[in-house]
């Protein structure tokens, strides 16, 4: 049964970590700019849960999140906005930036 005051109770936050709400609202951002269209993003988001689902990935927000940026990925590539060498380097630069940050820091880029 429909309990109305259930549906008001607090949820928590919408977000398990910052980093998931900016995925979302570069996709987001993309597709509002024009640099991709809204069924470009859905078919390179529905083809990363189908490829995860395949290969046995569990449904959980970490699987789902993990889809996200590789529907990222897929699309700025699509779109010719980032070369795969491109990714690469700076996929390697955020891992080295990872790397030598203090615990609770936030993690930068040296420019």
């Amino acid at each position: 049964m429909f309990r109305p005051e259930a549906a008001l109770a607090p949820r928590g936050p919408a977000f398990g970590e910052p980093w998931q709400a900016q995925a979302l609202a570069l996709a987001d951002a993309m597709v509002r700019a024009g640099a991709a269209t809204p069924e470009a993003w859905s078919a390179a988001l529905g083809a990363a849960l189908r490829a995860a689902e395949a290969r046995g990935a569990p449904d959980d927000e970490a699987t789902y999140y993990a889809c996200v940026v590789a529907a990222l990925e897929a699309v700025t590539a699509d779109a010719g906005l980032v070369t795969p060498a491109e990714r690469a380097a700076r996929r390697a630069a955020w891992e080295d930036a990872y790397r030598r940050t203090p615990h609770g820091a936030p993690v930068t880029l040296e420019p």
